[in-house]
């Protein structure tokens, strides 16, 4: 009798894109989340190596899909932008995210941030960034060789990744680019433009005002018989 060997089943893994969890807990939380992506995105625009993500799934281990953690923000240098459901390292050329930032709630609780910071120390986060915008504290940790090591004064601490540099008042955190612009929520940016606008739209009235009584003045120069063609 001739035995008939069947073949290995290949079983598909399944790498989840959601967890079904809000974004965030509270409408403070989400707006820094929203306004450190966003800025950063605004700094690394012309840049097409750097892609940067907030709330999505990192998938560290291939064939492992328990192993993930999804940073309110990351980014990763030498990866294009683009859309992705989840950052699965092993089809990104097996680079992880260098820098990740969360935005503590009163949900958070410490076994859960103690998992986290084992994660991005595991595998291989070299700059995170921890901000309570409750007790408005902040916290830095720098790889240094395979573990973290805590940054002891984060103001005025300038990220060696991103060039940003941290500045904490009385009242909140500032973010500053590293042209010196403040990092701005979606609102405050759209003022801003908006003011920009205004004042463009200002300064061309002006101009033409100005153009204005030129005319009117070689108009009357003109009428006294004053030549005006050289003027």
């Amino acid at each position: 009798m001739v035995q008939q060997v069947t073949p290995e089943t290949t079983i598909e893994v399944i790498y989840p894109e959601s967890d079904g969890q809000p974004v965030a807990d509270n409408t403070e939380q989400f707006t820094w989340i929203v306004k450190i992506k966003e800025n950063l995105e605004i700094l690394f625009a012309s840049q097409v190596d750097v892609f940067i993500a907030g709330d999505l799934f990192w998938y560290p281990v291939q064939g492992n899909p328990n192993i993930k953690q999804a940073p309110d923000t990351m980014v990763v240098f030498g990866r294009p932008k683009g859309k992705r459901g989840s950052y699965l390292q092993w089809e990104e050329d097996n680079i992880p995210p260098q820098v990740v930032f969360e935005i503590l709630s009163p949900g958070n609780t410490l076994k859960e941030m103690t998992k986290k910071l084992q994660f991005y120390q595991r595998y291989g986060v070299e700059e995170y960034y921890i901000y309570d915008p409750a007790k408005n504290d902040l916290n830095g940790l720098l790889r240094s060789g395979d573990s973290f090591e805590v940054i002891e004064e984060m103001n005025d601490w300038v990220s060696p990744r991103l060039g940003i540099r941290f500045q904490l008042t009385a009242e909140t955190l500032e973010i500053i680019s590293p042209a010196g612009q403040k990092f701005l929520t979606p609102v405050e940016l759209d003022r801003l433009r908006e003011q920009e606008r205004q004042a463009k739209e200002a300064a061309l009235e002006e101009l033409q005002k100005e153009r204005d009584r030129y005319q009117e003045l070689l108009a009357k120069l003109k009428q006294q018989g004053i030549d005006t063609d050289n003027l």
